[in-house]
């Protein structure tokens, strides 16, 4: 049997555009996605601090140290420029892989840098 774990959260970044004539998905700037292990065109789901709403997407990488999240097309109309999101990636394994898998979570501040980087120890 495969479960599935958290692989992955990019905690509290802020929406810096919204989009809503692209064709869709989230725009990250890549120092946030490598640093969590997200690929391009990977699903994540996305999770509004500000309003609570809860949708699921997949990534295109951003410019390069730019800080920018940007909603993209449907995704525009869940959050708007300025709220708080969570961005979180699954993935499928084993029950005894996830008895000792450790999920990555990368914490920003100021204009989405990466403040520090953990991996969650429960």
């Amino acid at each position: 049997m495969k479960l599935n774990i958290l692989k992955s959260k990019i905690h509290t970044v802020k929406v810096t555009e919204a989009n809503v004539t692209y064709n869709g998905s989230i725009t990250v700037d890549v120092d946030l996605l490598e640093a969590a292990g997200i690929k391009k065109y990977e699903q994540v789901f996305l999770n509004n601090a500000s309003t609570g709403s809860r949708i699921m997407t997949y990534v295109i990488p951003g410019k390069r140290g730019s800080g920018e999240v940007c909603m993209n097309g449907g995704a525009a109309l869940h959050a708007k420029v300025g709220d708080t999101i969570h961005i979180l990636a699954f993935l499928y394994m084993t029950e005894e892989e996830a008895d000792h898998y450790q999920p990555t979570v990368v914490f920003t501040k100021g204009e989405n840098e990466i403040d520090k980087i953990e991996k969650y120890q429960y």
